[in-house]
């Protein structure tokens, strides 16, 4: 078996990409796997976060809405990410997506544990590391369907389940993490005036309070978008920080921007990683809208972050 290695340019930072960031790649034949695959390579990234999607049947509403979500208005303005995700919680409520959401439950409760290992196998002989799955927990699960989705990540051999997820969640989740021993890594936004949505130091501590099992997916760019201090909150909860998700973002709720033009300190938090020595691996998650190519795009990131960890 081929071993996933460091991308951060050895200085000791694991550095890769969230698969997400590939949302926009076809699929080949109905395979998303292969073209993902094939886009780290191409990007010289060794380890991820597996998007759950790219695992699964393709759901064409939301693929078409991923491809369109980040691109400028006719304005010619990026939309917000409050923006972004009523698009999103729009989609999820139209009756196509309805009925998608039906037969994603039952081929989740009906798909061989085999599937999954497949797809593990292949990530392992191209020298990449699934570290996290991406299962966005909601409550329209089943107590079932949750159960399949915690033996999926198990399956992948995945450290971590990495969930924009609620904190009424919490008390489903609680049991699955003890019971399969997997870390449930609770990913937040920037909806600060939201109280069951992970956006905020307090938010995340009902979920560390509650079991050791759950973790902190820490988005920075999100983070201070929400107004907060992301290496400074490293610093204080790293033990139980499970991934960085690497993102730029403006101050205030502002939009995402290419690395370096917005407001979030990512050269300070590679920075802290590397000279703490910190064992958090940092994905990337292109999410704005950049002129290139999925893997143009993240190939710059990943340059950015190598130039960074290559500082003082």
């Amino acid at each position: 078996m081929a071993v996933a290695r460091a991308s951060g340019g050895g200085h000791g930072v694991q550095v890769g990409v969230c698969t997400y960031s590939f949302r926009e790649l076809p699929r080949v034949k109905g395979d998303a796997i292969g073209p993902v695959i094939q886009a780290m390579k191409d990007c010289g990234a060794h380890v991820c976060e597996l998007f759950s999607p790219q695992a699964e049947p393709e759901d064409v509403v939301l693929t078409k809405l991923l491809s369109d979500i980040s691109k400028p208005g006719a304005d010619g303005k990026t939309p917000s990410m409050e923006e972004m995700r009523a698009k999103y919680e729009a989609a999820r409520g139209s009756p196509e997506e309805k009925e998608f959401r039906e037969k994603l439950r039952q081929w989740r409760l009906n798909t061989p544990m085999g599937h999954f290992e497949g797809a593990r196998q292949k990530f392992a002989s191209a020298g990449i590391e699934i570290f996290a799955y991406t299962l966005n927990f909601g409550k329209d699960f089943s107590d079932e369907e949750l159960d399949k989705c915690f033996q999926e990540a198990k399956a992948l051999r995945a450290k971590a389940i990495a969930s924009s997820t609620q904190v009424s969640m919490l008390p489903r989740l609680k049991p699955l993490a003890e019971k399969y021993r997997i870390t449930v890594a609770v990913h937040g936004h920037s909806e600060t005036g939201n109280p069951d949505e992970f956006s905020s130091p307090e938010t995340f501590q009902k979920a560390l309070d509650l079991s050791r099992w759950f973790k902190v997916n820490l988005d920075i760019g999100h983070f201070t978008a929400g107004g907060f201090d992301a290496a400074q909150y490293i610093e204080q909860q790293h033990e139980r920080i499970s991934h960085l998700h690497l993102k730029d973002r403006q101050k205030n709720n502002g939009p995402n921007k290419p690395f370096g033009e917005g407001d979030t300190p990512i050269v300070r938090v590679l920075q802290l990683l590397k000279h703490k020595r910190y064992p958090i691996p940092a994905l990337i998650e292109y999410e704005y809208a950049g002129a290139g190519t999925p893997v143009e795009e993240v190939k710059k990131c990943l340059a950015y972050c190598r130039k960074a960890l290559a500082g003082a």
